[in-house]
């Protein structure tokens, strides 16, 4: 199964490129132009710890903190976020420098790292602050967003619709310190070892040359 997902989704990205050329041509004369500065992306993907631990691992991404955002809390705590009443979901902040990086390329690690199809939940992470989450900054993000999720569901790359909630970013609520760098500082802890260290590994099969050297 996973072996069909991927290459369907291998298939799906080269016909997003090949109909949008045009498009892209575009995109790469604006990273050009933008390369000496940082860009942001702000994805949700289940629990920060994994997402933070899979963009951390991208050459070109210069920082990963995780956070809570798309609700209506004010400055919320991780219990208030953890009762999904705060509308917030689990996120990432991205800074990335996208003459090493593209937006596209960090889409197509957002949707091949977690499961697009499932509503609020993410392996045994249940409700609304684990969904899926595209929270973009630019109309260039929001319609590179809208395409790939578009192109995805066409060629039924999941065997489910992509539920995806791709909405403009408002803001973002740094998390407690003890969230940032979590892989990194409890590797041996058992959420690690047996829920982000399997996606890490996927991710360095799939994405060998995206990786930091």
């Amino acid at each position: 199964m996973k072996l069909k997902v991927t290459f369907l989704f291998s298939i799906c990205l080269w016909c997003i490129f090949a109909l949008n050329n045009n498009s892209c041509a575009i995109n790469t004369e604006l990273t050009i132009m933008e390369s000496s500065e940082l860009d942001t992306a702000t994805f949700g993907a289940g629990c920060f710890w994994c997402v933070e631990a899979i963009f951390q691992e991208l050459e070109g991404v210069e920082s990963v903190i995780s956070g809570y955002s798309g609700g209506t809390v004010e400055n919320p705590s991780y219990d208030e976020v953890t009762s999904g009443l705060s509308g917030h979901a689990e996120v990432c902040q991205i800074l990335f420098k996208p003459e090493v990086i593209s937006y596209d390329d960090l889409l197509m690690v957002f949707w091949q790292t977690h499961d697009p199809t499932s509503l609020n939940k993410q392996g045994n992470d249940l409700g609304p602050q684990y969904r899926s989450a595209v929270f973009y900054h630019n109309e260039e993000q929001r319609t590179l967003a809208e395409m790939f999720k578009t192109q995805l569901d066409a060629t039924e790359t999941w065997s489910k619709p992509i539920v995806t909630e791709i909405t403009p970013f408002t803001k973002f609520y740094k998390a407690e310190n003890y969230h940032q760098d979590y892989f990194q500082q409890n590797n041996n802890a058992p959420y690690c070892t047996y829920v982000i260290q399997p996606k890490l590994d996927a991710l360095r099969e799939t994405f060998k040359d995206k990786l930091k050297k």
